[in-house]
Parts: structure tokens; C-alpha cells; sequence
């Protein structure tokens, strides 16, 4: 298992974080989402690291922006 912590702009509510965690969960291998909305993170647990660019898909789906 990994944990990494992403930054995401553009997300100021409860449903900000819905949006995201459940565009993150798509992915294979996720097994948690823990989105952070004050601090603009979201702490991804997988079986193994995920492509960056995967993650910035998913974010872009969810309408928010990965910070590089």
C-alpha cells in the first residue's frame, strides 16, 4: 500500500470533496480517498504509486485542477 497527498485547486465545499473522492476511486487500486478542502489535499491510498497523469484526469473530471 501507498499513500500520496495530491494538491487540488478550486475546491471550496463538501461537495468539492465528493466530486473529487469519487472521481479518484475510479482508478485502479485506490482503496481511500481522504479529500482536505481547507487545505486543498487529497490523501490517496492505492495497492501501488498511480500515474500522475491519471490522478490529473481524474481531478480534471471531477471540474479541479492538479497543482504540478
Amino acid at each position: 500500500m501507498t499513500t500520496t497527498t495530491y494538491t487540488i485547486t478550486g475546491m471550496t465545499c463538501a461537495h468539492c470533496a465528493g466530486a473529487v473522492s469519487t472521481e479518484l476511486r475510479t482508478l485502479p487500486g485506490v482503496t481511500d480517498v481522504q479529500v482536505d478542502v481547507p487545505a486543498g489535499t487529497a490523501a490517496v491510498t492505492s495497492d501501488a504509486p498511480l500515474d500522475r497523469e491519471a490522478v490529473r484526469g481524474a481531478v480534471d473530471e471531477a471540474g479541479y485542477a492538479l497543482v504540478d
